[in-house]
């Protein structure tokens, strides 16, 4: 089946702002971070870990699918975005023909069968918690198409003859519509190539990863899903929180605070939601926090329910902000948590060694460092 390259791309516009995470209210008290006895909130360096638009890193990895245009350095692509797909089209064309070419010389008189796809899932953030098939996966692709919470150092994994291309999505700005993102997996797959999808967190826990799997199966094209550790478990874990504990949380939950477009409210399950027997973990939910905190308050979840977000969970900057369920939103937006950040919300998130209304008051971490406040 023969599948051509033609992708659209449309003008929009992004900005990113660093949080200041020593900025604190006049009346509260403040050993390192904004503190009060009922919240804590751990800071890390700010500097992201992940792919965004204006990271060097990127653009260094994708520099290759520009060179035929001659589009050389940082600027020039960052002052190109709305046409970045226009710009890499021929550069991609000729990978293509290249891939379709060794396919055909391969296998003598039939030529090489059509190539794979593999949904790769790379965790939350640390590349130590890749599992041994994700790194196999990625040692051997010929094509990486990455989103913007896969972590650099995960693609540093990626071998050198190896292209990636981004493929990511964030507010405001689409790389490629999931459409565009199909086409290429299909086309690059129908010539040989071994392709792999990189995803944070699990591929197929809120990763769109079922949609490609889908439509690629529908094309007669093989998918490999491998697993990764998804950002409910990761991050939990390195706080030190069970999703479940006996007599404590009998069953977790996981929500998203996005809806497509046109879609059902992601908050209409508040409802029943607000089970304070039930550990509720939010992805993507900080816009939406303010209305969920709401919904889950006024269908009878205690007020003083613990609760945590994370902001880059299990990377070196990952920022933490604890506070019971009726001060989360307010914290939250005192320490200008930014995306990606996970929402734990339940009585477990007690449970963890940080918790600050626990006997030993534990108020920040930094870069190992751990203070407590007195009494």
């Amino acid at each position: 089946m023969a599948s051509s390259l033609s992708f659209s791309s449309s003008s929009s516009s992004l900005s990113f702002n660093s949080p200041n995470p020593h900025t604190s209210p006049s009346h509260r008290k403040s050993l390192f971070y904004p503190i009060t006895p009922r919240s804590i909130a751990v800071c890390c360096s700010s500097s992201s870990p992940f792919t965004e638009w204006n990271s060097l890193e990127r653009h260094q990895r994708d520099l290759w699918a520009y060179l035929e245009n001659g589009i050389g350095g940082r600027a020039s692509l960052v002052c190109d975005k709305a046409n970045e797909i226009a710009l890499q089209l021929p550069e991609l064309k000729k990978l293509l023909e290249a891939l379709r070419s060794r396919r055909e010389e391969g296998g003598g008189g039939g030529g090489r069968g059509p190539g794979s796809v593999a949904l790769v899932g790379t965790g939350p953030g640390d590349p130590e918690l890749l599992t041994l098939k994700a790194v196999r996966a990625i040692e051997r692709a010929d094509l990486v198409l990455y989103d913007r919470l896969v972590s650099n150092a995960v693609l540093d994994l990626v071998g050198p003859a190896a292209r990636l291309l981004y493929v990511g999505k964030t507010a405001g700005y689409h790389s490629r519509t999931q459409e565009e993102i199909h086409e290429l997996l299909l086309s690059f797959a129908e010539a040989g190539a071994n392709v792999v999808r990189l995803k944070g967190g699990d591929p197929l826990v809120f990763g769109r990863g079922g949609e490609e799997m889908d439509f690629l199966q529908q094309q007669g094209i093989h998918v490999n899903v491998i697993p990764g550790i998804t950002a409910a478990s990761g991050i939990s874990a390195e706080l030190g929180i069970p999703l479940t504990h006996r007599g404590v949380a009998n069953s977790v939950r996981f929500l998203t605070g996005h809806s497509r477009n046109g879609g059902t409210d992601p908050l209409y399950v508040a409802e029943h939601a607000a089970d304070p027997d039930s550990t509720l973990v939010i992805y993507m939910g900080l816009s939406t926090l303010p209305g969920l905190v709401s919904k889950l308050l006024n269908f009878g979840l205690p007020h003083g329910t613990p609760a945590v977000a994370v902001e880059r969970g299990t990377t070196p900057q990952q920022r933490i902000v604890f506070a019971e369920l009726k001060y989360l939103v307010n914290e939250v937006k005192l320490a200008q948590l930014l995306s990606p950040t996970l929402i734990i919300i339940g009585q477990v998130v007690a449970l963890s060694p940080l918790w600050p209304l626990s006997s030993e008051k534990s108020v920040g971490v930094c870069n190992g460092a751990v203070m407590h406040q007195s009494n």
